[in-house]
């Protein structure tokens, strides 16, 4: 401490060589490492230890939350010194001081990304958080462009980490809306219905976020819309607390759309225009064609061109004294011989709304092909 307070750096290096404890504070809380910055002799006092260090001399403390070597080179970005450190059998890379900091979080939090590599390759625990939740990757995130962040998730995601205090390299890529990551790691296999430590999947953070392009990818790799994040948000609302119309929204609509008409259910169909009794039936698309079926046998698939929620105008003239013209969740296809096929769907002029997207959408892509991914 006397040798801080009045910057005598040989002195210093001689006594950390002896092994005098850096751990220690005085009647006032301060200790050597303290006291130098207190006497703007923080640079001498670090290329002192630095020195002892590259000399083969590991400095001595009895509290890491006061002084610890190797959170100080870390803090330091001292590269050559942390070398030295990480050579030594001894070295404790799960130390933590008060506020859970490990070496690790600190050279994170300071954006020092070799000093980063170094201690995750000696085996530093990536899995630690401090006593504010913070973890080395998170703090690295905030820290660092997104070029080196990626490569890092490239080179240290491990299949186990989507535990549940994992590393969730999928869903960080997504939360970033890296679009060429989300495609690497899930070409890796990496699974795109796992939960996060917050309860979310990598879609309902892609809906979350916006990524319109992104939810795409990760449906196309067989993301479910129907699942909902521990706060019971779906997908679709989640996307929607951008804005309605947005390009995530209907991407998501799209898919939900789709797979309703392509699994089908029941519906209530209207026969001879509405002129005969409505009879139960389960309605589904054929999707490779883009035809409706509505029965099991073929006579009844029909082609369609246009499809609309409400009835059609015959429909509403042969029903007039049977008051269920206007019955909630009806909704028309036109066939391409012009004929008109009324449903009823359960769910309400949301469902009929979906159904008639998925008809349109499933008809389209048999005729034109899905569209191509950017």
């Amino acid at each position: 401490m006397i040798c801080a307070r009045y910057k005598h750096g040989d002195c210093l290096k001689v006594l950390a060589s002896a092994g005098a404890d850096f751990g220690l504070v005085n009647s006032a809380g301060q200790s050597a490492s303290s006291i130098a910055g207190l006497t703007r002799w923080n640079h001498g006092f670090q290329q002192a230890v630095q020195d002892v260090i590259l000399a083969g001399k590991t400095p001595q403390s009895s509290n890491p939350s006061v002084f610890s070597p190797l959170m100080f080179t870390a803090r330091g970005n001292e590269i050559e010194a942390l070398k030295k450190l990480l050579e030594r059998a001894d070295v404790d890379l799960y130390e933590q001081d008060d506020d859970g900091n490990s070496a690790l979080m600190i050279a994170a939090s300071g954006g020092h990304l070799e000093a980063f590599e170094l201690l995750l390759r000696a085996g530093a625990n990536i899995k630690l958080s401090n006593k504010y939740g913070d973890t080395s990757i998170s703090l690295l995130e905030l820290n660092q462009k997104g070029d080196v962040f990626n490569q890092l998730m490239l080179e240290y995601a491990h299949e186990d980490g989507n535990g549940p205090i994992g590393f969730y390299a999928l869903h960080r890529a997504v939360k970033r809306g890296d679009l060429n990551l989300v495609h690497i790691l899930t070409s890796r296999g990496y699974d795109v219905n796992a939960f996060d430590a917050d309860g979310y999947t990598p879609l309902t953070l892609a809906a979350r976020g916006g990524y319109g392009g992104v939810c795409e990818l990760l449906i196309s790799c067989g993301a479910k819309c129907d699942i909902k994040n521990a706060r019971h948000e779906t997908t679709l609302l989640l996307a929607r607390k951008k804005w309605y119309g947005n390009d995530t929204e209907i991407v998501i609509l799209n898919e939900l759309a789709r797979a309703l008409v392509v699994d089908g259910s029941q519906v209530k169909k209207h026969s001879r225009g509405g002129k005969g009794s409505p009879h139960s039936n389960v309605l589904r698309m054929m999707e490779t064609r883009g035809i409706p079926r509505g029965g099991k046998s073929s006579r009844r698939n029909v082609i369609c061109k246009a499809a609309e929620v409400c009835p059609g105008e015959k429909f509403r003239w042969n029903r007039r004294r049977k008051f269920d013209v206007e019955e909630s969740g009806m909704f028309h296809v036109v066939t391409t011989k012009n004929n008109e096929v009324h449903f009823v769907c359960d769910g309400g002029i949301q469902m009929a709304e979906l159904w008639v997207r998925g008809i349109l959408l499933v008809t389209s892509e048999a005729i034109f092909g899905k569209p191509k991914q950017v």
